[in-house]
């Protein structure tokens, strides 16, 4: 087979086609054959995103090719999401490891962190920041290198999690910013507190969880499925918030298509949804006073 594809743009255009004909899903970081296939072929020869045209008929050695192959292969035979295969994400243009300890990022937070998550936030008045549920430590580590003052601290309940965010943290040289806390929640946060809480949580329901293409079944389950209604972490996160903010504090959290639920269950409290330029929805914006306000809404149901 690999005799008959020499060229980089003779494997993007086979990688494209073994894709569309196995109707694979695309939801980790690209939504079509084109992208998924040009980033897989671009990452095995080590070659940049934005690659000159005139390199696209240079040939690949034997080995390069089987490469290609076997990731194709991969990708098609067993549904598995193309960055754990290259174990390479893209996140608020900055590259992280990863693999199936954790999600893969790709969550329109990253959007708001390029932004300086302006309006929001004084840039210049940020010092502590909370990243709860870290999973790879994308979000931590963006917010260290848009605000270089702050010091951030990364939660996970995953032990493997933290594991992943190690490394990242490492790689992008903030480990004098960033701690990495294993923590349910804010079970390990007593006494601290933040100018800004961000938060991708758990936020599946239960009938999305059944319903999910396989490519997401290689994802740990503990990053995705809350509860019954998808509200069960975000309940938690918008009861306790309060606390762990400082008085003119501000959360924001992602709640994706649980957003219609969570509106319907507390249409009392303020929530400003956020619009993105890049695409996404689902992630509100609410300060502490806010919250502090409506947090009846949230106290245990007799």
């Amino acid at each position: 087979m690999s005799e008959g594809l020499r060229s980089i743009r003779d494997f993007i255009r086979y990688g494209i086609s073994r894709f569309e004909q196995a109707g694979l899903y695309y939801g980790h970081g690209t939504d079509n054959a084109l992208d998924e296939a040009t980033q897989l072929v671009l990452h095995v020869l080590h070659l940049p995103h934005d690659l000159p045209g005139h390199f696209m008929d240079a040939r690949l050695t034997g080995e390069e090719r089987d490469q290609v192959l076997g990731l194709i292969r991969r990708r098609v035979e067993e549904r598995i999401p193309l960055p754990y295969l290259t174990h390479e994400a893209w996140f608020a243009g900055f590259s992280f490891y990863v693999d199936e300890r954790v999600l893969v990022p790709r969550s329109p937070i990253g959007e708001l962190i390029e932004q300086g998550f302006e309006p929001w936030l004084r840039p210049q008045g940020v010092q502590r920041i909370l990243d709860l549920c870290t999973g790879s430590g994308c979000i931590a580590i963006a917010c260290a290198h848009v605000f270089p003052e702050a010091r951030v601290d990364a939660v996970d309940i995953s032990a493997e999690a933290l594991e992943v965010a190690a490394r990242n943290v490492a790689e992008h040289g903030v480990e004098d910013r960033v701690r990495l806390l294993r923590s349910d929640l804010f079970a390990a946060l007593r006494g601290c507190h933040y100018d800004l809480i961000v938060t991708n949580p758990p936020y599946v329901d239960a009938a999305e969880i059944a319903a999910m293409p396989a490519e997401y079944h290689h994802e740990p389950r503990l990053g995705l499925a809350s509860g019954e209604d998808g509200l069960e972490a975000i309940e938690q996160i918008l009861r306790q918030a309060p606390d762990y903010l400082r008085d003119d504090g501000v959360l924001i959290a992602e709640v994706g298509a649980s957003e219609a639920a969570l509106r319907a269950k507390y249409p009392e409290l303020p929530l400003v949804w956020l619009e993105f330029e890049r695409g996404g929805s689902g992630v509100f914006q609410i300060s502490r006073r806010e919250l502090l306000a409506h947090r009846a809404l949230f106290s245990p149901r007799p």
